[in-house]
């Protein structure tokens, strides 16, 4: 049923998708108030020092972003390609090209600016591209946001899904790209690894570096920026190009400061609503 308003929406010009997302700001924020204390209590936490109006600033910036991303991706239903080049504009995916002649990726990234966006780049690669997510709760909205993901040849795999897809690429010699947002908070008795994130010490989740190390695969780190409104740039940063050859949490610890730099940047575009830091108080005493 929700369908066709979407649908609609995504035909909208870009001018009038932002007066709508103005509209939904309004209501997401000032009349709903949706986890406004979630988001003020993140960013209190991770950011002791900054004043009262200043985190106000920040959390009502983040609402308007939230707002944007999620219309952006709406409009992913009807966007070309000639359309997502021009606003999500990636400054080197020539290092992209180059390694993939040699091997499959992983390419890591946090909830920052248009993580949505991000499966553009198969549009530039001759990878076999896969996004890798967690399954919705709402199996009309999984399905939806399945098909809005998959534009631009890109294959969605879950979370346990990937481990198999990677082997068996392996196997046959098919050289993929796996694009893996790793800033997410696992549950705490499964956790192998916590260190500090922002400041404060939680669990993390390090799947990429286990796949990484087992098989030798390279990490790249994908940096987004916010140019201006529906506007974006992306910057691969590389961790290893081997990654066998790397120490015990040296991919997980690189890519938690890559993600913390950024956020420490432009902390409105993080996806704060997230109760990324609430095991803080579990730290189990060998990692403490």
């Amino acid at each position: 049923m929700a369908y066709p308003l979407l649908w609609v929406i995504s035909m909208l010009p870009f001018r009038l998708l932002y007066l709508f997302s103005d509209a939904v700001f309004f209501l997401v924020y000032r009349v709903i108030g949706y986890r406004r204390k979630v988001v003020r209590d993140n960013l209190m936490l991770v950011f002791p020092d900054k004043f009262p109006s200043e985190i106000k600033r920040i959390e009502r910036d983040f609402f308007k972003h939230m707002c944007d991303v999620f219309l952006e991706m709406v409009k992913t239903m009807n966007l070309s390609k000639t359309e997502i080049a021009k606003r999500y504009r990636i400054l080197n995916i020539e290092l992209i090209q180059e390694i993939e002649r040699e091997k499959s990726i992983l390419v890591v990234c946090s909830h920052y600016a248009s993580w949505e966006w991000n499966v553009s780049m198969n549009n530039y690669v001759q990878a076999k591209g896969y996004a890798v997510y967690q399954r919705l709760t709402n199996k009309y909205f999984d399905r939806w946001a399945r098909k809005v993901r998959a534009r631009w040849n890109t294959t969605l795999i879950t979370q346990q899904e990937t481990v198999k897809v990677v082997v068996r690429n392996l196997k046959n010699k098919v050289i993929g790209i796996f694009g893996m947002v790793s800033d997410q908070s696992p549950q705490a008795h499964r956790a192998q690894y916590w260190t500090e994130f922002m400041g404060i010490k939680v669990p993390v989740i390090n799947g990429a570096e286990t796949m990484a190390r087992k098989m030798d695969l390279a990490v790249v780190f994908l940096k987004v920026s916010r140019v201006k409104r529906g506007y974006y740039t992306a910057e691969f940063i590389p961790i290893t190009l081997a990654g066998a050859s790397t120490e015990k949490y040296e991919i997980t610890d690189r890519f938690l400061r890559l993600a913390e730099g950024q956020i420490k940047e432009r902390p409105e575009h993080y996806l704060w609503t997230h109760k990324r830091w609430k095991h803080r108080d579990k730290v189990p005493e060998e990692f403490q």
